[in-house]
């Protein structure tokens, strides 16, 4: 799509592998999205929603969901391994703005602001925020 102009973006689904992946998932998708090189990059949370099959996997300890904690290391391990110059969105429940352009120039404040939240942020009211959730 590059070599024919077409701009494109990506998205990446933190928390959708789970406690068992999450490392690799975080690592190898901004592996791909390195090799990609889109114009955009998107992250979004899982939100396990009342009547989808993940969420029964859950309820039956097939799945293993991530924290809200584990779901923010996880979006900084992708953050510190994406190294394609773009746009990025984040639609996660942090209330802090991690999106807009020129994402290698902004990609050290956006991990130091990771890091802040991991270490001092009310978990229990991101968790209530997700929980609450309706609709994507």
């Amino acid at each position: 799509m590059e070599e024919v102009g077409i701009q494109y973006w990506v998205t990446f689904l933190n928390g959708v592998a789970g406690c068992e992946h999450s490392h690799e998932h975080a690592v190898n998708s901004a592996k791909i999205f390195n090799q990609l090189k889109p114009m955009l990059v998107g992250t979004g949370g899982l939100t396990l929603f009342p009547g989808t099959p993940l969420l029964e996997e859950a309820e039956r300890g097939e799945f293993t969901p991530l924290t809200e904690k584990e779901m923010l290391e996880e979006l900084r391990t992708f953050v510190e391994n994406l190294t394609c110059d773009c746009k990025f969105i984040t639609h996660h429940t942090i209330a802090a703005n991690l999106s807009g352009p020129d994402f290698l120039k902004r990609k050290p404040q956006i991990l130091s602001t990771l890091d802040g939240i991991i270490r001092h942020g009310d978990m229990d009211a991101l968790e209530t925020i997700r929980t609450n959730k309706r609709t994507l």
